[in-house]
Formats: structure tokens, sequence, C-alpha cells
């Protein structure tokens, strides 16, 4: 399973060559992992869904970083470089796909929402073996998660990688630490380009502004912090939020909710 220089290591190779191999449409996969378990760039021939029933996943592809709360997945089309981070202990349920299944998802890596029915249904596959019966009730139970991810809404749970050295400077900074609250101004010197240079740089590589992308950024970290319950008045200072109010704000114009409805539940 080599991938362009990086591979697997042994025991992942072997591990995961029967769910890649598979005759049947869709085979679940299932493992748990702990806390800042990490994987290096990798590629599957088969595509997969990514989901954990706890546990917040990190997938970083060429072309953005992706947060992967409870409730959501991350479908990742075959061929796709991509390594993944654990942010807690992570209960992991994915899904791989033969290429005639694989239709039913998106193009392009993307975030979706995993409906109660649908999560259902991967827990159920991720119960069945690699070869289950295939004229078994199994069968209709594909057919259903093939449903499910096809008409399943997408999250905006992405942030366009930065590329450029300079921009790159920044964004390290901004990632350790999204409350941050230097502008463009305040950035230059350490990333070693103008206040228009980096204005320019951020809206040719990420198609944003250097504001929107900040604010994604808070956004997506917000939520993470959110679904590992971290208690919401420290996930707003943490982000850069001076006040609650402004973060739920915020936070409900980006994801459609308050951050209340998105905190677990005890």
């Amino acid at each position: 399973m080599a991938t362009s220089g990086q591979t697997l290591s042994r025991n992942g190779q072997t591990r995961l060559r029967p769910f890649e191999q598979a005759p049947r449409p869709i085979v679940g996969y299932a493992r748990d992992y702990p806390s800042g378990h990490a994987t290096e760039l990798h590629r599957h021939p088969r595509a997969q869904l990514l989901f954990a029933t706890a546990g917040v996943m990190r997938i970083t592809t060429e072309p953005a970083m992706f947060t992967v709360p409870p409730g959501t997945g991350l479908w990742v089309p075959a061929g796709t470089m991509h390594a993944v981070r654990m942010d807690g202990e992570v209960r992991m349920r994915a899904l791989f796909l033969r290429a005639d299944a694989a239709a039913a998802g998106p193009p392009l890596a993307t975030v979706i929402a995993v409906s109660p029915l649908l999560r259902e249904l991967i827990l159920t596959v991720c119960g069945e073996p690699v070869v289950w019966d295939a004229r078994g009730p199994v069968r209709l139970v594909a057919a259903l998660a093939l449903h499910e991810i096809g008409r399943a809404g997408t999250r905006p749970l992405s942030l366009p990688a930065c590329r450029d050295p300079r921009l790159a400077r920044v964004a390290a900074v901004l990632l350790d630490d999204p409350s941050d609250q230097r502008d463009l101004a305040g950035f230059a010197a350490l990333a070693g380009a103008s206040v228009r240079t980096l204005a320019r740089l951020f809206r040719a590589e990420t198609g944003m502004s250097f504001q929107q992308w900040r604010r994604q950024l808070r956004m997506t970290e917000a939520l993470s912090r959110i679904a590992r319950g971290v208690p919401l008045a420290r996930v707003a200072a943490s982000v850069g939020y001076a006040s609650l109010p402004a973060f739920s704000a915020a936070f409900r114009e980006t994801f459609g909710t308050t951050p209340s409805v998105a905190a677990p539940r005890g």
C-alpha cells in the first residue's frame, strides 16, 4: 500500500488489507485509539467514511484540515492522501466502500452530518464480518447506509491549508493559540512579508480573507473543545472571545445552532 514515499506501518497494512480488498460493497472497521494517536500521510485504494462515537478526529489533506466531532463523519475518496490525529480517546467506527458503492459519496473530502439512522447503520455494519452474507439482511442495511450517505448534509468543519511558508508561520501560531488577537500587521514581521502581501496570499491560497480564515479556525477549534466537554465560558476565551454572548452569536452564525445544543449530554 505505497503512498508516494510514505506508508502505514507494516501492522497497519496487514490489519487493513482485508477491508481494502473485501468483495462486499461496504464493510465496517471498528477500532479504539488513545488520545494523541496519529498516522503519517497515507491513502487507501477504497473510499472511507471516518466516524467516531466518541472523541474528535483531526484529519489533514493537502488542501485542507478537517475537524470531525461525534455526530459528523469525514468522507474520504479513494486515493486521497490524509493523516489522522486523535483529539482525546476516540472510538472510531468507519466504513470502507468498494468503487461502485463509493459513487454515493461526494467527489472530494467532505465533512457530512451523520444522522441517528446513519449512525445505527454504521454500527450495524461494523458488527458484521468483513465478508458478510451477501444474501442476508445486511445487504439491505448496506443499501440503506449508501442512501443515507448520498443524502447527508455537509458541515463547515474544514479549514483551507496554508502552504506558502509565510502563511504557514501565521497559521501555526493561530492553530497553537486561536485566541491570539494580532491582526495581519502584528504578524508581518513573523511572516516575513508585508500586510498587503499576506492579505493577497490568504485570498489566493484559501479563498478567504485573513479575518474569515481566522474565524473559521476559531469555530472549528471551539466545536472540538465543546465535543470534549470543556465548559462553554472557557471555550469562548480559548478561541478569542471576550464574552460568552459574542461567542454564542458567532457560533450560531457558523453552525446554525447554539454552543449549548452542540455540547455533549452527560
